[in-house]
């Protein structure tokens, strides 16, 4: 059955539309050699955000600088892409904690 060996299309403008509120993160798996960054731009481009996109490649010691820019983007409306997270898995609990808190209307 095609449906499980070929991976489905990354589709983000549908995957933007569904999320349907812009301050509901969007959180991609990716399989190995996976890259979405062209996509992405494309994407910036096409909404006017190619300017307010900032991307953070993850590593060890990353957290601090990854946890500005979410802040950033929380106060200033910028896109912010985590790029290798299974490079500083150790921090993943305190993006889930920051997602989590993003996410409430409180803190909008």
């Amino acid at each position: 059955d095609e449906r499980f060996i070929m991976p489905p299309l990354f589709d983000l403008p549908s995957i933007f539309e569904d999320a349907g509120d812009p301050w509901v993160p969007l959180i991609f798996i990716l399989s190995s050699g996976a890259d979405p960054r062209a996509a992405l731009n494309k994407f910036a481009e096409e909404r006017g955000m190619t300017k307010k996109m900032e991307a953070l490649s993850l590593g060890q010691g990353m957290g601090d600088r990854a946890a500005e820019l979410i802040r950033a983007g929380k106060q200033q409306g910028l896109w912010v892409l985590l790029q290798n997270c299974h490079l500083y898995a150790d921090w993943m609990g305190a993006l889930e904690k920051t997602v989590e808190d993003y996410s409430r209307d409180e803190n909008r």
